[in-house]
C-alpha cells in the first residue's frame, strides 16, 4: 500500500473537498483525483461519496480513514527516528513518572545506562491524567509510570506494583502516640487532599466512603511534597504512598499506618500502542517490569 496515497486520502477526508485537500497537499487537483481513484481501484472499494458538493466518506472509507491515520503516524515516527539516528547517533529516552517512583527509578536507570552507556535520558513529571494524556499525545515521553486509570483504547497500561498509603500527622498531634490510626479518627481533622483529575484523590475518597465518613477537606494540592510541607506546618493531615517517604528527607511529621483500611493504589507502565517504540524503549520497559517481578506489594 502506497503511504503517499493514504496521506492524500486522509487530506480529502479531513477537508471534504478535492480543492481544499489539493491546496493543503500542494499538488494539482487533477493529480489528486487520479491518485484517489487509483487507491479505490487497488482496494476494489468505493471510499468517497461524490454525490454531494462536499465529499463524504462511505462506510468503507470511514474504516480506512481511522486505520490510515494510525499507519501514517506509525510510518512517520519510524521515518523520523531513522533520520534522527543517522544524524545524531544513539537515541534518547524520555520517561514520565509520578512522585513516588523516585525511590526506585534511579536503580532501573542505572541498569539501562549499563546496557546503553551513551543514551540520554529525560525524566518528566506527569502527575495528573491531563499531564499523561498530553505527554503521550505530543510524544513528549516514550512511556509513563503512573497510577492514573487511562481509558483510551490506544494506550496500554501494564500494572507493575501496588503501594499502600499511610497517614501523616502534624508535630504534637493528639494521635501521635498511637501506633496506628483508623480513618474514623480523622473525621473532624482538617484534611489535605489532591486536586480533581488525580487518581490519588479518588483512592483516598473511596477509603473514606468505605469507612462511612467524609473528609473535612481544607486544602487541595497537586504534589505530595506540598501536602507534606502543609502537614509540617500544622495545617492538617493527609495520606501519601508509603514508598514516597522512602525517598524523602527527615521531617517532623508523624507517619501512621492506617489500621482499618487497605488504602492503596496500583502503579502502571503506560504507553501508546500506535507509536513506534524503538528497541531501546522496549528494552527499558522490560527492565522496569523485571525489576518488580517476584516482589510482593511494595506497601507491605
Amino acid at each position: 500500500m502506497d503511504i503517499r496515497l493514504l496521506r492524500y486520502f486522509i487530506a480529502i477526508a479531513e477537508s471534504s473537498t478535492f480543492t481544499k485537500a489539493a491546496a493543503s497537499l500542494h499538488i494539482a487537483q487533477p493529480s489528486l483525483s487520479i491518485a484517489i481513484k487509483k487507491l479505490e481501484t487497488d482496494m476494489g472499494l468505493v471510499l468517497l461519496d461524490r454525490s454531494m458538493r462536499e465529499i463524504s466518506l462511505t462506510k468503507e472509507g470511514r474504516i480506512l480513514y481511522e486505520e490510515a491515520k494510525k499507519l501514517v503516524t506509525h510510518f512517520e515516527h519510524v521515518e523520523k527516528e531513522l533520520k534522527r539516528l543517522k544524524a545524531q547517533g544513539p537515541m534518547e529516552l524520555s520517561i514520565g513518572i509520578i512522585e513516588s517512583a523516585k525511590f526506585w527509578i534511579p536503580k532501573v536507570l542505572k541498569r539501562i545506562k549499563e546496557e546503553f552507556p551513551d543514551v540520554h535520558i529525560e525524566i518528566i513529571e506527569v502527575l495528573g491524567l491531563d499531564d499523561i494524556n498530553r505527554a503521550l499525545n505530543n510524544f513528549d515521553i516514550h512511556f509513563a509510570i503512573t497510577n492514573q486509570l487511562i481509558s483510551r483504547k490506544e494506550v496500554e497500561a501494564l500494572p507493575i506494583y501496588r503501594e499502600n498509603f499511610v497517614a501523616l500527622l502534624p508535630p504534637g498531634h493528639a494521635l501521635e502516640a498511637q501506633q496506628e490510626i483508623r480513618i474514623t479518627d480523622l473525621k473532624d481533622e482538617a484534611f489535605i487532599i489532591f486536586k480533581e483529575g488525580f487518581q490519588t484523590r479518588e483512592d483516598i475518597l473511596n477509603a473514606f466512603r468505605q469507612a462511612g465518613i467524609k473528609p473535612n477537606i481544607q486544602f487541595e494540592v497537586e504534589r505530595f511534597e506540598t501536602a507534606c510541607s502543609f502537614v509540617e506546618e500544622g495545617l492538617g493531615v493527609t495520606f501519601v504512598p508509603e514508598n514516597y517517604l522512602k525517598a524523602s528527607t527527615i521531617s517532623t511529621y508523624s507517619i501512621k499506618p492506617i489500621k482499618d483500611s487497605t488504602v492503596s493504589r496500583t502503579v502502571y507502565l503506560a504507553f501508546d500502542t500506535n507509536r513506534y517504540l524503538p528497541p531501546l524503549v522496549m528494552r527499558s520497559m522490560y527492565l522496569i517490569q523485571s525489576f518488580f517481578e517476584g516482589m510482593e506489594d511494595l506497601g507491605k
